[in-house]
């Protein structure tokens, strides 16, 4: 009798699973139709997105995993995710005066600035790392500030007020660091600890992945009820839930990777934090709205009673304070601070990165997220040409070639829009 009532439960649960399978099946379906048509809409409207650098970062990946199958292990991509933290953190301070129609040049000095300071404090002076630490980053923050504060009082555009600005703190970073040269830092200092420590417990990355997924689902999930009873425009339930699968899969297989080689890096961990409290700066709060708008033009900014030599200077701050740890985790990676930390072609890596991922040269159009797909595009070149044994000079040419493109996608983009009236 318990069997035939088996037998009878399972034949009627049959049915009502394959029923869910067409309607999982449709959602689906329909959720990619729908972004489809969106995605249409918006590459005729000149929205593009970060298509063109995830595109671009594919092609690279594919080329040197085809010439070297050493490429895409758990060992070179885990290098690869610390490798770029200090360059990105530093270009997404680029992105934030990329913004507002800016360009800030001393970036790399600031960077070297604060290494020094840190060096000097510490070391030399026997200060706490903490402390030294702490007293670093304000430096290239009161250099950007300063910087910020001058461009917004007398107009002068930023690049003029930074380029002399770059030879200013380099000349400080100089004469900080006296005829010594260079000074090694501790190699189990706290500073050290932040590019060589890696979370070897395999849960933590698995943990990341999943908190990031189910945000980017809340925050999606929250915005569509808000858009819904104003009426708005919004993407479909259906099409969030693809979305954020999509994400989880990168999310995960990353995490595994990572898993394969030490786990996840410290230096990776504080690089997206920090990435994603600046993007909900910009993108979220009263500030971020004020930047975006100053990007849109000055003059229109100042007749909306924007408080632009606010905005201005702590744009400028901003960047200095990236520049600052950005220089600290580069400091960190080769445990020495010496007289060329900042320079070479840090500052050309840190805003080719920033445009390269999406931000517009033209101002009011990037996120921060720009620099990090810009940045694993350039390093990414870097560490191909490194396994291959390539040339650098082919690697200056290759990605001059790709900033180029980067460059002129933006001046393409921003005429599609002006044509639809968007820019």
């Amino acid at each position: 009798m318990r069997r035939m009532e088996d037998n009878q439960s399972a034949e009627s649960a049959a049915p009502a699973a394959t029923t869910r399978r067409p309607r999982l099946r449709h959602a689906v379906a329909h959720a990619a139709k729908g972004g489809a048509a969106s995605f249409r809409s918006r590459l005729r409207a000149g929205e593009t997105g970060s298509l063109p650098v995830v595109l671009v970062l594919a092609t690279v990946w594919i080329i040197f995993q085809s010439l070297n199958t050493n490429f895409l292990s758990p060992r070179n991509l885990s290098n690869l995710s610390v490798d770029i933290v200090g360059t990105g953190l530093i270009a997404v301070g680029i992105v934030f005066v990329l913004l507002i129609g800016e360009l800030d040049l001393s970036v790399g000095s600031i960077s070297g600035l604060a290494a020094a300071v840190f060096a000097v404090l510490n070391v030399n002076n026997g200060v706490p790392e903490w402390l030294a630490l702490i007293l670093a980053v304000l430096t290239g923050s009161a250099a950007g500030a300063v910087q910020g504060f001058s461009c917004a009082k007398t107009r002068v555009p930023a690049f003029v007020v930074s380029l002399a600005g770059l030879l200013t703190w380099n000349g400080l970073m100089l004469y900080i660091l006296g005829t010594s040269g260079t000074i090694n830092l501790a190699e189990n200092g706290f500073l050290a600890d932040l590019t060589s420590y890696y979370f070897t417990n395999d849960a933590v990355a698995y943990s990341l992945a999943a908190l990031a997924a189910g945000s980017v689902f809340l925050v999606s999930y929250l915005d569509l009820r808000r858009r819904t009873a104003a009426n708005m425009p919004h993407r479909s339930l259906s099409e969030i839930a693809v979305r954020t699968g999509a994400l989880a899969v990168v999310a995960f297989a990353s995490a595994y990777l990572l898993n394969r080689f030490q786990g996840l890096p410290l230096a990776l961990l504080i690089f997206l934090v920090v990435v994603t409290g600046l993007d909900i700066l910009l993108r979220r709060t009263h500030y971020g709205r004020q930047v975006y708008a100053l990007g849109g033009g000055v003059e229109a900014a100042r007749r909306a009673s924007l408080n632009v030599t606010g905005v201005q200077t702590a744009v400028l701050a901003v960047s200095g304070t990236m520049a600052a740890v950005g220089g600290l985790f580069l400091a960190s990676r080769i445990t020495s601070v010496s007289q060329s930390s900042g320079s070479g072609v840090l500052l050309l890596n840190a805003v080719a990165a920033a445009v390269i991922g999406g931000t517009s040269l033209f101002g009011g159009r990037g996120t921060t997220w720009s620099a990090v797909l810009g940045m694993l595009v350039i390093q990414s070149i870097a560490s191909g040409m490194a396994i291959t044994d390539t040339p650098t000079a082919i690697q200056f040419v290759i990605t001059g070639g790709v900033l180029f493109a980067a460059v002129l996608i933006d001046a393409l983009t921003r005429r599609s829009q002006e044509a639809h009236g968007r820019a």
